[in-house]
């Protein structure tokens, strides 16, 4: 089992620059991978980046040029530094880490785009 808990979300002006972190109870260095997602009311939650442990990382298309996920073994943590936001960024973002031991979710940070 493993706790997540994410934070640096909060309000930003178009074109602004947010870093989401991600902080794991146990180790992350030997998951699967680990991601961040994004949901808004009425919509189901979707993938923006995800980071395998060996260090691959894929970013979706609607974020990519804008987005970096990158993660820190020694402090069990993940990030999605988010430049050039836009206001259909505005989300509540999740980390999510996928184990031997299972699939588990952060409770969420929300992130709003707006001037």
């Amino acid at each position: 089992q493993v706790q997540l808990v994410e934070s640096g979300g909060g309000l930003v002006q178009p074109g602004g620059s947010l870093r989401l972190s991600c902080a794991a109870s146990r180790s992350i260095a030997s998951v699967y991978s680990m991601g961040w997602y994004r949901q808004t009311p009425g919509k189901q939650r979707e993938l923006v980046a995800a980071i395998t442990s060996g260090g691959v990382s894929n970013v979706v298309d609607f974020v990519k040029g804008r987005f970096t996920i990158s993660r820190d073994n020694a402090k069990n943590t993940v990030y999605l530094q988010m430049n050039s936001l836009k206001p259909e960024d505005t989300a509540v973002y999740y980390c999510n880490v996928r184990a031997y031991y299972g699939n588990y979710w952060g409770q969420g940070t929300q992130v709003t785009v707006s001037s």
